[in-house]
């Protein structure tokens, strides 16, 4: 088994990648250590789990879609950045061995059927993984 390494990700400013800005290299260094992170891996993962600032649970709550939407969680931005896509896959089953892994270690923990991914988990994601090819979880911070 690979031990696979935890990273903090910045998203810049909503969809700071995908607009025009002045200056027009605002955000390319993080743009290019975006771009780069998967080639800093020991391996290529096999799901992705990522905890959003985005979203706020009473308890740890973990993404259960199989085909989770996307959730544009950001305002007064130009239009195209309302259809930025990334129909990356999620993985019930998983979510499931995370929700009851947690619970048996008395970390309660909650899964949401309905809840989409929001733009800290896919806006920063579209440049790592742009093939949306590797489920993903996303996780709840609590609320308290």
């Amino acid at each position: 088994m690979i031990r696979m390494p935890t990273f903090f990700i910045s998203h810049g400013a909503g969809p700071c990648f995908f607009m025009d800005w002045n200056p027009t290299h605002e955000w390319h260094a993080l743009a290019s250590y975006l771009r780069q992170l998967p080639q800093s891996l020991p391996a290529p993962p096999k799901a992705l789990f990522i905890i959003s600032a985005h979203w706020e649970a009473t308890i740890p709550t973990v993404t259960s879609q199989a085909k989770p939407h996307l959730i544009y969680d950001y305002s007064g931005f130009p239009q195209h950045t309302y259809d930025l896509q990334w129909p990356v896959d999620g993985d019930p089953n998983l979510a499931k061995r995370t929700q009851d892994l947690l619970n048996s270690a008395n970390l309660p923990c909650a899964s949401n059927p309905d809840r989409g991914l929001d733009h800290g988990t896919f806006v920063p994601m579209l440049l790592s993984f742009p093939n949306a090819d590797i489920p993903t979880i996303q996780i709840s911070l609590c609320d308290d």
